[in-house]
């Protein structure tokens, strides 16, 4: 959460109302948090407020209060607002900026550093703001480089699992500064393996701060593979289509799990561990390049005469056989804000891909509410979407393009 005292405001309101007409799952939700029976009518709302903070794990609404405040003044590189306020509670300064323990943005100097206010980062640091290894880690993880080499300059030194942060957020320029400064490859207990495989295993937020980080890595002496596939999670696109020339046959070979996230660079053996939406086992670089939100090398790949139908492998119990259009509708990409599916979906489209294929498809989906596996029988691709389990993984605009294709 990012803590917004008018969103509170709105929510205990409306919860309040709710409770104060004897809304029975409404009571039920307050009771829950707040430990007893809320009070009825108009004094419904103390009860409201504090349940409201027990349920974003601060310690009563006044502290939240305080929380929403200190974030709002640091947004704002209100200076003399901050002052206030840790006049007000010296604590503050050493405490969570949100709030919570469980938020792992920190005390007010790292949610600084989060956000790149040197200002009021130099301010805290003056007054003896104790988290400047965090507030380091933080900024190099954010990509804020300017604030990260104000905390270098004050004193700050790359811990060991440092490059951890900028791993996750597939950020280069963190990645690069960290280098930059003598940081270790490696985790907090020493596995160099450690940081590539998070790059290759996240979720794509960045796909071009992927492929900085690996070539960051290679710069270093890390030795990754010479294949295919990291080729593609490296960008090197021309080096991809100089393999294409010399095999023709590489648009629509399948790779394995373990050729895509190999073991031998510390990926993990489940599939599910790699974070991605429509099943890539078995996939060609044509299905990567759609969940991936590689939209320019897709319709480059296209271009160059890859079948838009190259089916993925299928397994044993005759799982797969589905084409990049299926990628379109739901991908880990979409999860995450881009928009990119529908685009994929017409490029495909217009390229000759067959809307009406179809396939048996099954899927988990980690750090999930709901982990558990979901099986999808003689689906076609708009299907596929339309059933999905996961509704925040699937691009509607794809679903409504491939329909009106005909799927």
């Amino acid at each position: 959460m990012d803590p917004r005292l008018d969103a509170f405001e709105v929510e205990a309101n409306a919860l309040a109302a709710a409770v104060a007409r004897g809304d029975g799952p409404a009571r039920a939700s307050v009771e829950r948090w707040l430990g007893r029976p809320p009070a009825s009518g108009p004094a419904a709302l103390p009860d409201v407020r504090a349940a409201l903070a027990a349920a974003y794990g601060v310690s009563g609404w006044n502290r939240l209060e305080q929380a929403c405040a200190v974030c709002a003044a640091i947004r704002a590189d209100d200076i003399q607002r901050l002052a206030e306020l840790l006049a007000e509670n010296p604590r503050l300064l050493h405490e969570n900026a949100r709030g919570t323990a469980q938020c792992n943005w920190g005390p007010p100097l790292s949610y600084a550093a989060n956000l790149g206010r040197d200002q009021v980062l130099e301010w805290l640091l003056d007054r003896g703001a104790p988290d400047l290894a965090h507030a380091f880690d933080r900024a190099c993880l954010q990509g804020r480089i300017e604030t990260a080499r104000l905390l270098h300059a004050r004193g700050a030194r790359p811990r060991r699992g440092a490059v951890m942060g900028p791993a996750e957020t597939q950020d280069g320029a963190g990645m690069e500064y960290l280098l930059s400064i003598g940081a270790e490859i490696a985790d907090a207990d020493g596995d160099p393996w450690a940081p590539v495989a998070l790059v290759l295993e996240t979720y794509c937020r960045d796909a071009t701060g992927r492929g900085q980080c690996l070539e960051c890595f290679a710069r270093h002496g890390i030795a990754l593979p010479d294949s295919p596939t990291m080729d593609f999670f490296r960008r090197r696109w021309d080096r991809l289509f100089e393999r294409l020339r010399a095999d023709p046959e590489l648009g629509t070979r399948r790779f394995s799990h373990r050729e895509i996230w190999p073991p031998s660079i510390g990926c993990h053996a489940d599939p599910s561990l790699a974070l991605h939406g429509t099943p890539l086992a078995g996939a060609t670089l044509l299905h990567l390049a759609v969940d991936f939100d590689e939209i320019g090398f897709l319709r480059d790949w296209l271009d160059a005469g890859v079948d838009p139908d190259a089916r993925a492998a299928m397994d044993s119990d005759g799982f797969g056989g589905h084409t990049a259009l299926f990628g379109t509708v739901v991908s880990q990409a979409r999860s995450t804000g881009s928009t990119n599916g529908d685009r994929a979906a017409a490029l495909l489209l217009e390229h000759g891909a067959d809307p009406g294929v179809r396939a048996s498809l099954r899927k988990r989906i980690r750090f999930h509410v709901d982990e558990t596996e979901h099986v999808y029988r003689e689906v076609t691709a708009a299907q596929w979407g339309r059933a999905f389990h996961g509704r925040q993984w699937v691009d509607w605009a794809a679903v409504e393009r491939i329909e009106r294709a005909g799927g």
